[in-house]
Parts: C-alpha cells; structure tokens; sequence
C-alpha cells in the first residue's frame, strides 16, 4: 500500500508535468485543435511526464538498484503501451468532448492505471 502511495504522488507530479507541458504546447502549435496536431502534443506531454516519473519511481517508490539502462527501457516501453492506450481512449472520446483538457484527462486517466501494473509487475518486478 505505501508503495502505491508513493506512486501516486509520483504520479501525481508526472501528472502536472504533463499537464503544464500540454497546456504550454497548445498555446504555442497553431491549429491545436486540428487532431494531428492534438495527437503530437498529447504524446510529447505524456512523454515528458513519464521521464519525470521514471526518475522518481526508481530512486523513490521502488528504491532500485537494479540495472539502470534495462529499467529504463522497460520503463519507456510501459509509457510507450500507456501512450497507445491514452491514444486509443483519446480517439473514442473525443467525437464527443473535442481535443482538449477534457479528453486529455480521461485518456491520461486509463493510461495512468496501465502505467502502474505494468511497472510494478514488469519493470520493477525484483524490488520487494
């Protein structure tokens, strides 16, 4: 349970990164709304708060010590299936609710759980 805690507030942190990465994207791509455009910020912002969330998670929540370039390519294929995943969701949400903060949040949303079980049981599977 703590170790969730602590990936939570990881998380949690990761979270605002991207958000605040999103957002600053968004005033500065033209045609943001446009989905290619929506597709490119959402995944660079992901992005930069997964490696925030790589950092974190290891020296922090999981406190490894295990083979630093393996857990990172664990760690950026996790975010690399999370990212799908936000994508997916991203495309069946936003007939409805546009390419904006609204669908940027459930779609991060379902990628955050994914993110979790994986890394857990994947990446950092040999820290007790």
């Amino acid at each position: 349970m703590r170790q969730f805690v602590k990936f939570g507030i990881v998380g949690l942190s990761g979270f605002f990164v991207n958000l605040i990465v999103f957002t600053v994207l968004q005033r500065l791509v033209p045609h943001h709304e446009q989905p290619t455009q929506y597709y490119i910020i959402y995944s660079a912002s992901f992005l930069s708060g997964g490696v925030s969330n790589y950092y974190f998670n290891r020296v922090w929540t999981f406190r490894s010590t295990g083979h630093a370039f393996r857990e990172g390519t664990q760690f950026l294929t996790v975010s690399a299936i999370a990212l799908a995943v936000g994508l997916v969701v991203s495309a069946l949400v936003s007939p409805y609710l546009g390419h904006g903060h609204k669908t940027w949040f459930i779609a991060t949303l379902a990628g955050i759980v994914v993110n979790f079980f994986l890394n857990k049981y994947w990446t950092f599977k040999h820290v007790s």
